[in-house]
């Protein structure tokens, strides 16, 4: 039977979690993640172990799980080494991810990853389990919870420092608690005027607040501080928009534009507001706290 189909990534990337804390420490970060998956591989499956990571100029994919097959077998990682090193990291968990719970399904190929199933969080089946593996191995929701509070609103700077802490690049750190906060958030990535991808918080989008990407282009507000590189810093430290800007209600905007990956990174604070819809629950994350009451 299939890993994943034993047990999900979430409670897989826990357990490494539980055993990281227990034999580093709670304050270990960022995870050394490439000696994890050798350790790991070598300690649990002996005879299919991950034999080397590497970094390579890759184009049209961000990372690769690949199988060795002159003796003695195992695996390679494969990331890009045109990349920046947060966005690195969050590959090789990524890839680690496949081998803990896909390697058994995967073709005799290996996989090759698109920057859209490691970067943006937007795979599908087995792209989203690694994705999830990934992002709660590397930013654990005990920890993550340490460092800011599920109701608090942080700004690029609160961002960045978990982005610091975790070893990771500031999306994957904003995705990441995107994912947990109680607040009605967004992010926003563009380039030229308009938004390539974004997402919301589990409360902004059950009010409604989301901005979908995947029909027509959709333009960025021409009064929003993500089309004025001019005031680079009053975007950083928080604009407050009135209604009718990015929605029709006040919206306060952090922006940071990254000109040399020629994209402009955006988050949005929205007010309380009742939801609109409930949606479907997925797999609830543990987490280590609650695991250790039970």
């Amino acid at each position: 039977m299939p890993v994943s189909a034993q047990m999900g990534p979430l409670r897989r990337a826990n357990q490494l979690t539980q055993l990281l804390d227990l034999t580093k420490g709670l304050d270990r970060y960022p995870v050394d993640v490439e000696q994890l998956a050798r350790e790991y591989s070598r300690a649990t499956a002996a005879d299919d172990p991950i034999q080397d990571i590497v970094t390579e100029p890759l184009k049209g994919f961000e990372g690769a799980l690949v199988p060795l097959r002159a003796d003695p077998g195992g695996w390679l990682i494969v990331s890009n080494v045109l990349a920046t090193p947060g966005r690195r990291r969050f590959t090789v968990a990524h890839e680690f991810a496949h081998w803990v719970l896909h390697r058994h399904l995967l073709p005799p190929e290996g996989i090759y990853c698109s920057e859209e199933d490691v970067s943006r969080r937007n795979g599908e089946d087995i792209e989203k389990e690694a994705d999830t593996f990934a992002a709660a191995l590397l930013m654990p929701l005990h920890d993550l919870r340490r460092q800011i509070d599920p109701r608090a609103k942080p700004t690029l700077a609160d961002l960045g420092a978990l982005a610091d802490r975790y070893g990771v690049s500031l999306m994957a750190a904003t995705l990441r608690w995107l994912e947990i906060t109680e607040r009605r958030s967004l992010m926003v990535v563009s380039t030229e005027g308009y938004a390539l991808w974004a997402r919301s918080s589990d409360p902004a989008f059950k009010s409604g607040r989301f901005i979908r990407t995947s029909g027509p282009p959709h333009e960025i507000p021409a009064a929003a501080g993500a089309m004025r590189p001019d005031l680079s810093s009053e975007c950083r430290a928080g604009i407050t928009h009135p209604p009718g800007v990015w929605f029709d209600e006040e919206v306060e905007e952090f922006t940071v534009h990254a000109i040399t990956f020629e994209k402009v990174i955006t988050v949005l604070h929205l007010g309380d507001a009742r939801p609109l819809w409930r949606t479907v629950e997925e797999e609830h994350e543990p987490d280590v706290i609650d695991r250790f009451r039970l």
